[in-house]
């Protein structure tokens, strides 16, 4: 009779995933998750996921072409350990940076996208994953389609790279302000976590604003809010609060996230965004 050893040793490693949701944590057949887009069939929990997945899931097949991958970070404040943090994530994750842009199609019509990796530094926000983002902003303005920005960033600013880090806000922010200007349409996903620095600039700042379900959104973590006293629970820093309260305008799971995605561009390319009068400045 085989024992729970000998039936152990016949499956193959990686066959068999625990959900990540503590009130879950159901085993799930590996292809059977891949095949549901790395969501629990169980509880609806949805996995986080890389830039390339992220890629594979909204572009047109084939279509992605990466540019900027000749900007590299450097240590500008000397920063000890620093150049040593960046090489593990890069042996780890084989990227060069927590952000990857290019462009591609939907349904066949040009986009510009942008994604931030939450395996690379948490996705956090250096002068060259900001420079990255704002030129797919930039370059959706100069090819007059829509720009569609993923946010996979449980941290901001990064602190190794101190004042120069933080002016990312800033110009990620502008160059969305440009593009509005531009009547070009700016599309932002938040996913889990969308958190601080990230949030408080261009995540939050598209014209369409949309979020997976259960996804981590907020500025500061839960320990600080919990020290504010504002009485907000855990719950303030999730998709379905911010949409309560106006902050997000559409959950969409998913396995529903392309379609709706190609709704969109369809009606943007169908009718495009144009300004009457221009802003003063």
């Amino acid at each position: 009779m085989a024992t729970e050893r000998d039936w152990r040793a016949r499956v193959p490693d990686g066959m068999w995933v625990k959900c990540e949701n503590p009130s879950c944590a159901q085993l799930l057949y590996k292809k059977e998750l891949d095949r549901n887009l790395m969501v629990c069939s169980q509880c609806g929990y949805h996995f986080r996921l890389s830039a390339r997945q992220r890629i594979d899931i909204t572009l047109d097949p084939d279509s992605f072409e990466e540019t900027d991958t000749e900007l590299v970070t450097l240590n500008p404040l000397g920063m000890e350990g620093y150049e040593q943090k960046l090489k593990r994530h890069r042996a780890r994750t084989g990227e060069m940076e927590a952000a990857v842009v290019g462009t591609g199609t939907i349904i066949g019509k040009p986009v510009t996208i942008g994604i931030t990796n939450p395996f690379f530094t948490v996705g956090s926000m250096g002068s060259v994953v900001g420079e990255k983002m704002a030129r797919c902003v930039e370059r959706a303005g100069d090819m007059g389609c829509p720009c569609i920005l993923i946010s996979g960033s449980g941290a901001g600013a990064r602190m190794e790279e101190g004042i120069l880090s933080l002016m990312q806000m800033a110009k990620t922010s502008a160059a969305i302000g440009r593009l509005r200007e531009a009547g070009q349409l700016c599309v932002t996903i938040l996913t889990n976590p969308t958190m601080a620095g990230v949030y408080a600039s261009w995540a939050s700042l598209g014209d369409m604003i949309l979020a997976e379900p259960g996804a981590m959104v907020g500025f500061a973590g839960q320990r600080v809010v919990k020290g504010t006293k504002s009485g907000l629970g855990a719950e303030a820093q999730s998709a379905e609060f911010q949409h309560e309260h106006g902050m997000v305008d559409r959950i969409v799971p998913r396995p529903e996230m392309r379609t709706f995605l190609e709704r969109v561009v369809r009606m943007t390319y169908a009718a495009p965004l144009r300004r009457e009068v221009p802003l003063e400045v």
